[in-house]
């Protein structure tokens, strides 16, 4: 199997951004690609066909590859959730929950093993595989530890990528400072630097690049402009990059709220495409105002980012704006918040106890240990009957609807699918809440929700017989692996690519 490792000087230099782009550059050109990245820090994560869960980054890459996500393609996933632990996700599945400082002890020898196995695996389906790093490979007080940079490249003995952000200034020192850092064989394996994220004439860099292969002996095998695109942020920290610039046309407001441990913000992609509507990110201690919308997203510690809300005192706005007659719609950790009450026996997720929530559907959630992950295909009732709607299930809990004996009160909800446990919506459809993510990326329901907000507002509604936001996203990664390979060269790297 022929393989291509991506590395970068810094965190956020476009790693994924450019390991997405090979995997469509290199699918075109007739090879059968995998993504492959052996440890992944990240909230937004994604369950393959068979309830794995894995970085929704590599889930990307699989698709601009043409080729099904799976397991082995992100054999380590660890989800942080706050007191610098993580939870630990082993080839799919829960492992357990570790300290930043006893993770090396407990999960070095274990995690190796499974990247290991997890590309002899891949060898035997695959082509090609294209690894993406993490960070830095120069963290000189990480790399006995590092499991996903350099180590990798030379198991395989990958020829590898290094990637700089220029935007951010200093790359060249960062270039020359991470070679240095490199022990022997592991700089050797470095073929070419893509200097990435350049804005001006690339006849102002040319001075730069030729001192630069002459002090390294490295070509420099692509200078990429500014890509504008929308592509899916490994954490929360790029929503401030990504979001909060209204569009000109836009006509409604949806705003999200920015939980500490936000997770799976992805599901708003599909909404961030839409040019007709602003996502807006809030964080807990901010003004609510009146959006046309109010989303409560998912989280990887629902009690704790509840207990914020209490804090800083949303809860009690977002229960105002409802009282309004605002729509508020939760997704897995926030549909548990828009609940009576959660509770955590076990102390899984926080201190043991009862934890009130917003009170807005009449559900009970019990924290359990055992997570659910798979993926689904079900039938909406509302906002529009008979809509078939994909997406997947991630989450550490279990609702009920609250025993009553009010007839009145089980009528004023009901079921949002075919499956009554996976969503519930008040009878004035202004308070929704589910466990499925991805419901955005269905075209025909975001349309058909979007349309009731829109009739709101006295605004004509809009085409529901779209294509599923996958379409779009097909479009965007050609487009953007059109705009690398416009500005790379691999044959050098990659010879016989055709």
């Amino acid at each position: 199997m022929k393989s291509l490792m991506v590395v970068g000087t810094t965190s956020h230099a476009g790693k994924s951004f450019i390991t997405t782009a090979l995997c469509r550059i290199l699918s075109r050109r007739g090879w059968r690609v995998a993504p492959f990245k052996g440890q992944n820090m990240a909230l937004n994560a994604y369950v393959t066909l068979n309830g794995g869960e894995i970085g929704h980054a590599q889930a990307v890459q699989a698709w601009a590859a043409n080729v099904t996500p799976c397991v082995e393609m992100n054999p380590i996933l660890l989800k942080p959730q706050g007191d610098m632990t993580s939870q630990v996700i082993l080839m799919g599945q829960v492992a357990g929950k570790v300290g930043a400082a006893d993770y090396y002890e407990q999960y070095f020898d274990r995690g190796w093993q499974a990247i290991q196995e997890s590309l002899r695996r891949l060898s035997h389906e695959f082509d090609f595989v294209v690894c993406e790093g993490a960070g830095s490979p120069a963290e000189i007080n990480l790399k006995h530890r590092d499991l996903t940079n350099m180590r990798v490249a030379k198991h395989l003995n990958a020829p590898t990528l290094l990637v700089v952000d220029i935007d951010r200034g200093g790359a060249f020192a960062h270039i020359i400072g991470t070679l240095e850092l490199l022990e022997p064989d592991e700089r050797v394996l470095i073929k070419g630097i893509v200097i990435n994220k350049f804005r001006g004439q690339r006849s102002l860099l040319e001075s730069g690049i030729t001192w630069l292969e002459e002090r390294t002996g490295i070509p420099v095998i692509g200078v990429i402009p500014w890509i504008n695109e929308i592509f899916p942020a490994e954490d929360s920290l790029a929503l401030l990059d990504r979001y909060n610039k209204r569009k000109r046309d836009s006509e409604l407001t949806v705003a999200v709220i920015r939980f500490p441990r936000i997770s799976n913000f992805t599901d708003f992609d599909a909404l961030e495409a839409e040019s007709t509507v602003n996502v807006k990110y809030l964080a807990p201690n901010q003004s609510l105002g009146y959006p046309d919308a109010l989303i409560l997203p998912g989280t990887k510690t629902t009690i704790s980012d509840l207990l914020v809300l209490h804090k800083t005192g949303m809860l009690e706005e977002i229960k105002n704006y409802a009282a309004a007659g605002g729509t508020v719609l939760g997704i897995c950790g926030g549909f548990q918040m828009l609940g009576q009450t959660l509770l955590d026996p076990d102390g899984i997720e926080d201190e043991p106890g009862q934890y009130q929530g917003l009170g807005l559907l009449p559900i009970k959630t019990i924290i359990t240990a055992r997570k659910v992950a798979r993926q689904r295909l079900v039938t909406s009732n509302y906002p529009q009957v008979g809509l078939p709607v994909s997406g997947y299930e991630i989450h550490q809990g279990r609702s009920r609807l609250i025993d009553s004996e009010s007839t009145d009160n089980k009528s004023a909800y009901q079921p949002l699918f075919d499956d009554p446990g996976l969503g519930l919506v008040d009878i004035t459809q202004s308070i929704w809440g589910t466990y499925l993510h991805g419901l955005f990326d269905n075209g025909p329901w975001r349309r058909a929700w979007l349309n009731q907000l829109r009739h709101q507002r006295g605004l004509p509604s809009l085409p529901t017989g779209i294509p599923d936001y996958r379409e779009q996203r097909e479009v965007v990664l050609n487009s953007l692996a059109d705009s690398v390979e416009a500005h790379l060269d691999l044959s050098t790297i990659i010879p016989n690519l055709t």
